[in-house]
């Protein structure tokens, strides 16, 4: 419409049924628009609420163990994780340690190694965190293999 008076713009907008929108107040003069600013503010909350649904959730699945679990169950476990890793989630390995447990750390040690081993070696996963003590717990995060690890 070219470069109109305010008060002018104004009044095309109203007898039109718009708004009249001011989209770039620095320019020299500024820049308005017609539209139906309800609208407008409806449509941009429709975009924003579609992208929040499409930002994928990664979840953290949590396996745990004790040092006395057989290498069957571990294993039984092993293929869980596989499934985790594969569906695109983290997951934790939580070996707990009851009473006396505590004394020999090793044998919790071995469960995490092997299966970090495991996962490493078939190319489904990485190490995310190394196997710490938290307390009375060993951990070890895995992450799938087309993440890249969060530092």
């Amino acid at each position: 419409m070219g470069i109109l008076p305010t008060f002018e713009a104004l009044k095309r907008a109203e007898e039109a049924g718009f708004d009249l929108v001011e989209v770039s107040p620095k320019a020299v003069p500024p820049v308005c628009r017609f539209l139906d600013y309800g609208r407008y503010k409806y449509l941009q909350k429709q975009k924003a609420a579609e992208q929040k649904r499409a930002v994928s959730k990664v979840l953290i699945k949590e396996v745990k163990l004790h040092p006395k679990t057989g290498d069957h169950d571990v294993n039984f476990k092993l293929n869980d994780i596989r499934g985790f890793l594969k569906d695109g989630h983290k997951v934790k390995i939580t070996v707990m340690f009851k009473g006396r447990e505590i004394v020999h750390q090793e044998y919790g040690r071995r469960h995490t190694d092997l299966i970090a081993k495991t996962v490493v070696e078939e190319g489904i996963g990485i190490v995310e965190s190394a196997a710490m003590m938290l307390g009375r717990q060993l951990t070890l995060i895995l992450a799938p293999k087309n993440a890249a690890p969060s530092k």
